[in-house]
């Protein structure tokens, strides 16, 4: 286990500050980001000695300030937040909350967004996260047509005309690499509402037959 110490160097890189004040990586980057502990003050992205004692002195409070969770993933945020509400968290749910302002992405990793591990570990409304795990589960493409009532073809229109979007994406089961497109349910809900689709007359037509839906203009690509 890493121990705190009173400097013994001149200067500390980004390795050995953290190492040397019993630090992880993750608590080190969060208590620069909340500015526990300033950047570098010397030439190299170097830290003085100065810097790192006045760190040591206050090491049990930027451990507390910093708290116990790293910044994490969507899949480990959702697994948090079922274990502690004791709900099902839908996937969906980390960015639905982002979406909606109440959980911060911070980084990404892989082309993933992180998300702050100590709004996770602060956060107390079960209400915001039943509502989120709902508005955000996500669907693939032959589900959120049934959730429709819809046909797959008549589905198609809907994204054709810009009526309706994919919100994630996610690699296949079968074929990693092959991408399979995510509809969210708060989309789904927005779109059934619409008044601008006779969904009584789109729901009736049998299959074999022209959706009503294919009159709906293209939607053309945005241009730079």
């Amino acid at each position: 286990m890493p121990t705190t110490t009173a400097s013994t160097l001149k200067t500390y890189g980004p390795l050995q500050f953290p190492a040397r004040s019993g630090l992880t990586l993750w608590q080190f980057s969060r208590a620069q980001r909340l500015g526990l502990i300033p950047g570098p003050d010397v030439a190299g992205d170097r830290w003085s000695a100065a810097v790192f004692d006045d760190a040591i002195a206050r090491i049990d409070a930027i451990k507390e300030a910093v708290g116990a969770l790293p910044d994490v993933g969507a899949t480990r945020a959702e697994e948090h937040l079922a274990e502690r509400f004791n709900l099902v968290v839908h996937a969906g749910t980390a960015a639905e909350l982002a979406r909606r302002g109440h959980l911060p992405v911070v980084g990404e990793h892989k082309g993933y967004p992180l998300y702050c591990g100590l709004a996770l570990e602060n956060f107390t409304d079960r209400r915001k996260v039943a509502r989120a795990s709902t508005a955000g589960q996500l669907h693939m493409r032959d589900a959120a047509a049934r959730i429709l009532g819809l046909r797959a073809s008549d589905f198609d229109h809907l994204i054709r005309a810009g009526l309706l979007a994919h919100a994630d994406t996610a690699r296949s089961g079968w074929n990693k690499h092959d991408v399979v497109l995510l509809y969210r349910q708060a989309d789904l809900d927005r779109i059934a509402r619409s008044h601008r689709i006779d969904w009584d007359a789109v729901r009736a037509t049998p299959q074999g037959h022209r959706s009503p839906l294919a009159a709906l203009p293209t939607r053309k690509a945005a241009t730079r």
